[in-house]
């Protein structure tokens, strides 16, 4: 439906899209890179609302549109701007509030790339979708794909299954697998690109994917086309920074437009404190990933209030990944400690009037960190990022259905041998 081609940035090559398969990468390519779209339409051209994430469909990769989507909202807050001073913040909504258009179910930005990656791929594609989670775009996937009755595997930490839930009944199509033995999302991702191995199945590939990447897209260009012009900070919390990363490839999209400015988008983002690989990276200008030893980074893990913020494995060094988006924009990061993101929710709900989810409010703490700190300018235009809220609104207003995991895995059973026999079994 949409007219595209994927161009890689470390070869500069361009390819077409595939129907057999999701492409991830240039296999001509000696560099590990992320691929690009290129979209044949260079002005975005909005639909109607109603048309849900589809409104933006010019700048998506789709064989075809599905149903139940909603696209993220952007308005002017006057409440908490005023509170903080700044004259132009914009929030960009994700999730749950009727009264501002937003009707994301599952109450999180993921619904963005599950409609957008589930659109990338043909009614009649031969596999079974395969994708790991930490929780939200679990949520998100287990929701499109049981809607669309898309075949999929879903693989989440088992310490993570309180955030698995559905607005509705979820059909058979959908499989959700967890890890077992205090698994974290690092090793959920490995357990889904096991079974993704197998005949029959393919790896929805996380950032790799373009249209996880352009579907996260969509709140810049929501921000963008509501202000009408590009902002100059853009504020988020960041797990694996793939969100980010799409929020970058946005706006040169809008340079490209040439009707909304081309002035650089500094991408303002946060980690939740202590779990800092990608701050202690960025504060270092280090380009490889600054890690910590496992046991450490899964102790840190436990201690975050926003568990979904947890990728031990992030896109940041590979060519088109954070770092470069970083660096190219002259982003800044932050660091966020727990109680200042319960601090900042609380804040937020009560000068915005609705929940927000715990990796929103990293955000909305980084952003006043960032106005103490004066790292931005009272008359600046700043997007706000908020990921996901409004769940707890949902909740008092309709049935949350529990998704049961089929099987719950075991470290000893995740070997290559074994999630082959599992798999036959279920």
């Amino acid at each position: 439906m949409t007219e595209y081609v994927l161009r890689c940035p470390a070869s500069g090559q361009t390819l077409n899209d595939s129907t057999e398969t999701i492409l991830l990468s240039n296999p001509a390519s000696t560099v590990p890179a992320l691929l690009r779209t290129e979209y044949a339409v260079r002005r975005l051209q909005p639909l109607e609302a109603d048309h849900g994430i589809y409104r933006f469909s010019d700048w998506l990769p789709l064989a075809r549109t599905l149903t139940g989507s909603s696209a993220p909202v952007t308005y002017h807050s006057t409440a908490l701007g005023r509170h903080l001073g700044l004259q132009r913040l914009y929030v960009t909504f994700s999730g749950y509030w009727p009264e501002r258009g937003a009707s994301m179910l599952t109450g999180t930005f993921k619904e963005c790339e599950a409609f957008a990656v589930c659109g990338r791929i043909t009614a009649d594609f031969p596999a079974t979708l395969v994708v790991a989670s930490a929780g939200n775009t679990a949520r998100a996937f287990i929701h499109v794909c049981s809607q669309n009755r898309i075949p999929a595997v879903v693989v989440v930490p088992e310490q993570n299954l309180d955030a698995i839930w559905s607005p509705f009944p979820v059909h058979d199509s959908v499989t959700l697998i967890a890890a077992g033995d205090g698994a974290d999302y690092s090793d959920a991702i490995d357990l889904a690109g096991r079974i993704a191995a197998l005949d029959g199945y393919v790896g929805e590939g996380g950032a790799r994917n373009v249209a996880r990447r352009d579907g996260m897209g969509t709140t810049v260009l929501s921000a963008v086309t509501e202000i009408g012009r590009i902002p100059d900070y853009y504020f988020q919390a960041v797990g694996s920074g793939t969100g980010a990363i799409a929020a970058w490839e946005a706006q040169q999209r809008f340079v490209a437009d040439g009707r909304f400015g081309s002035n650089n988008m500094r991408l303002m983002l946060s980690q939740n404190a202590p779990f800092l690989p990608m701050y202690n990276s960025w504060k270092a200008r280090s380009r490889e990933l600054i890690s910590q030893d496992e046991s450490t980074e899964k102790r840190q893990i436990e201690e975050i209030y926003a568990k979904v913020l947890s990728n031990r494995h992030p896109p940041w060094a590979v060519h088109g990944g954070l770092f470069d988006a970083m660096e190219q924009s002259d982003g800044e990061m932050y660091a966020i400690e727990n109680e200042a993101a319960r601090e900042a929710e609380l804040l937020f709900e009560r000068h915005e009037g609705i929940d927000i989810s715990e990796p929103a409010s990293v955000a909305v703490a980084s952003l006043l960190q960032a106005v103490a700190r004066r790292d931005v300018e009272p008359d600046a235009a700043i997007m706000l990022n908020i990921t996901g809220g409004g769940m707890r609104r949902f909740a008092t207003e309709h049935t949350n259905y529990p998704v049961t995991p089929r099987r719950i895995v075991p470290q000893s059973d995740m070997s290559s041998e074994r999630v082959a026999a599992l798999m036959r079994e279920l």
